[in-house]
């Protein structure tokens, strides 16, 4: 079969989950990549500019971040002769509508989703839902298809299980393109509060400090105190992740939670927020779990809400860890074993070809068309709304600027 797969592509999360599907797709399929726009290309990079790879045409769209220029995308579709597309984080629903007009078939892999827009994925022939926490959410679909979460335990393999450091246990944190909704500040006020005997690393790809200035100065003392390592830019798989013993994770917010998949098949103990879908990875005997403070609705109104830990318990669970080296030993074999048996990509995703071999084209609902159409209608009416307030005042500063 000819697949497609609509992502953005780069060293980015969302883009690994579609380079792990084309992995394992790409054993039995001609599997293809639709490069849509995102937070950039990668255009050149080796690891990302691939012969399969479709750059699509690039369009800076204010109103949604997922647009797709119709002509490009089925002229992708026709040279390709596509079959089937799986469409990953797709906000903007009306490629849907053109699949079903051209008869292909299509897949969502479901991470974001409001309340708003849960009615509009009955467009779909079937749902990929890699977490227990997206399938609840999506169980009305006709087709759902709960497909746990699996992560590539060749690539991400621990050199060693021993503690880095037997005086003191290293702290690892992965705090990506949003170093807030990772709950990397989180992290740091919780070491604070902590008896600070252990160390810190993170990993950001953006400025931490620019992210978090009340922190600034916090986060300086730290460094000048050989007490935290801030190491910042793009690192491609297998990541940073054998410098840590124990991974802080106190997300406020996770799609899949990818990371502490990555971290627990590179043996590292992990402490997570007691919440979908970070707990349904961790376990007692490989990690702890930090409850819940509060919960609190994201501006976006994303269907889950967001939350945060508690800062005291997640300080404590840091020094229990410390102060007990030989419990941190055996979480990390622990996590290791707990990987290798429930999270190994080729065992996990091998459903994926069934699922694409039996999923069937389902005709457009003419109801579903009229949802999707009404909602891209009331997106593009925001758009024209703001741009009737903000061209005037456009106007006027350029024509200031050239006097």
């Amino acid at each position: 079969m000819h697949i497609g797969i609509v992502t953005t592509w780069f060293e980015r999360g969302a883009a690994y989950v579609s380079k792990q599907f084309q992995d394992i797709l790409s054993k039995e399929h001609s599997v293809y990549i639709y490069a849509r726009g995102g937070e950039q290309y990668a255009i050149g990079d080796p690891n990302w500019d691939k012969p399969n790879v479709w750059w699509a045409k690039r369009e800076n769209s204010p109103f949604n971040s997922t647009y797709i220029n119709k002509k490009d995308f089925i002229k992708w579709i026709t040279k390709n002769h596509i079959e089937l597309i799986i469409f990953n984080e797709q906000q903007w629903f009306m490629p849907l509508i053109w699949c079903k007009e051209l008869g292909i078939k299509t897949l969502a892999y479901i991470d974001y989703y409001t309340k708003q827009t849960i009615p509009l994925f009955d467009i779909y022939d079937g749902l990929i839902c890699n977490t227990k926490r997206h399938y609840s959410a999506f169980e009305w679909h006709h087709n759902p298809y709960y497909v746990p979460w699996g992560t590539n335990i060749d690539l991400y393999r621990p050199a060693t299980l021993d503690l880095l450091n037997k005086e003191a246990i290293t702290y690892f944190h992965s705090a990506g393109m949003s170093g807030y909704r990772k709950g990397t500040d989180l992290f740091v006020k919780a070491y604070l509060r902590s008896n600070q005997t252990g160390r810190m690393i993170i990993h950001t790809q953006r400025d931490l400090k620019e992210q978090f200035p009340e922190l600034a100065q916090p986060i300086d003392k730290l460094i000048q105190d050989g007490k935290l390592e801030l190491i910042t830019g793009t690192v491609t798989a297998p990541g940073l992740y054998h410098m840590g013993d124990v991974y802080i994770y106190p997300s406020r917010l996770d799609g899949i939670g990818l990371t502490i998949a990555e971290s627990l098949a590179m043996g590292l103990a992990c402490v997570v927020p007691d919440n979908g879908p970070m707990n349904e990875f961790v376990t007692e005997d490989c990690g702890r779990r930090i409850k819940i403070d509060k919960y609190f609705c994201r501006e976006d109104a994303y269907y889950w809400p967001m939350c945060e830990v508690n800062i005291d318990q997640l300080a404590a669970v840091m020094d229990e860890m410390n102060g007990n080296p030989n419990m941190v030993k055996q979480m990390k074999v622990n996590a290791r074993n707990y990987s290798e048996c429930h999270l190994s990509q080729d065992k996990n995703f091998q459903f994926l070809n069934t699922i694409v071999k039996e999923v069937q084209f389902i005709p457009m609902n003419n109801s579903t068309k009229i949802k999707v159409l009404n909602y891209t209608n009331r997106g593009l009416a925001r758009y024209e709304k703001i741009i009737m307030k903000v061209y005037p005042i456009w106007k006027l500063v350029k024509r200031i600027s050239k006097q």
